[in-house]
């Protein structure tokens, strides 16, 4: 039996990079960037009366992008008054996909899928192609109703984001982090709601940003704590961080041949094999497959 890795389209995002759209310089810049996705954003780095002339910047820029990095546009809430207009002005450029933030339920996604399937028609736009990255942990009703959204039915939904600092803003608190760096206890709740749900749906589990963008050596030691809890990527707040993201979570070249040989352990065989003295299962294997798949 022949084993094969995760196609192109599932293969893992280990670094997303926000550009604001608004921004002239850093659009021009973009296509520099070594993230695997570069989020041009709408929202929160674009002032109210500026997102008009940041969508036309967008509609010009996104044809002539030619960066390696897949091109995503962060579009306002649902609550925005804003949402209709991103869309309406996006998709005929046909970025790979939208950050939707705030959801509150799975129901939002639902809506906005609604909402791409018509504006995908209207502009010839191959259907389902936008796809979705919700950021999941914005508001306290979508921290509730995590295991409702684990359960939800969207082919358009690639991952899930988890941040602190909207739901830190919307529950009134102070510092997400404790004196020592932690989680403080419902920030804690919240990641792992978020990573667990991911998984459930088989889709990207995206860590939240490391702020201090000057300290190297956390953002390895945060880069490497978060894929050891199973998170596949991470937002970066700096361009300088994306080497240390990508490295983080790229697998090393030992952890590839060992999956190589568990493969062709697994091509010889069905059910469990032995390698190296340990018997290993099909878990084992679709470990192997995903190392395989982040390593293309």
């Amino acid at each position: 039996m022949s084993h094969t890795t995760t196609p192109a389209a599932q293969r893992s995002i280990r670094s997303m990079l926000f550009v604001p759209a608004d921004s002239e310089r850093k659009l021009e810049k973009s296509s520099s960037l070594a993230a695997d996705v570069l989020v041009f954003d709408l929202e929160d780095s674009v002032l109210p009366e500026r997102k008009p002339i940041a969508r036309e910047m967008l509609q010009r820029f996104l044809p002539t992008y030619s960066g390696t990095g897949q091109a995503w546009v962060r579009v306002n809430d649902l609550e925005s008054g804003e949402l209709l207009k991103d869309l309406t002005a996006i998709v005929p450029i046909a970025p790979t996909g939208i950050v939707l933030p705030k959801i509150r339920g799975p129901e939002d996604l639902d809506l906005v899928s609604h909402w791409l399937d018509m504006a995908e028609a209207m502009s010839e736009v191959e259907a389902g192609s936008i796809r979705i990255i919700a950021v999941a942990t914005e508001t306290p009703m979508a921290v509730l109703r995590m295991a409702d959204l684990a359960q939800t039915h969207c082919p358009r939904l690639l991952g899930l984001i988890w941040g602190a600092e909207d739901l830190s803003a919307a529950i009134g608190a102070d510092d997400p982090r404790t004196p020592s760096g932690a989680w403080r206890q419902t920030y804690e709740f919240a990641r792992t709601q978020a990573l667990l749900a991911a998984h459930a749906l088989g889709v990207q589990a995206i860590d939240t940003v490391y702020v201090d963008f000057n300290d190297r050596s956390g953002c390895e030691s945060n880069c490497k704590e978060a894929r050891y809890d199973g998170f596949t990527g991470k937002v970066a707040i700096h361009p300088s961080q994306v080497p240390i993201i990508n490295a983080a979570f790229s697998p090393t070249p030992e952890q590839i041949a060992y999956a190589k040989r568990v493969v062709a352990a697994f091509d010889q065989g069905d059910g469990a094999v032995s390698l190296d003295g340990k018997m290993l299962d099909i878990p084992h294997l679709k470990s192997a497959l995903k190392v395989l798949s982040q390593s293309s």
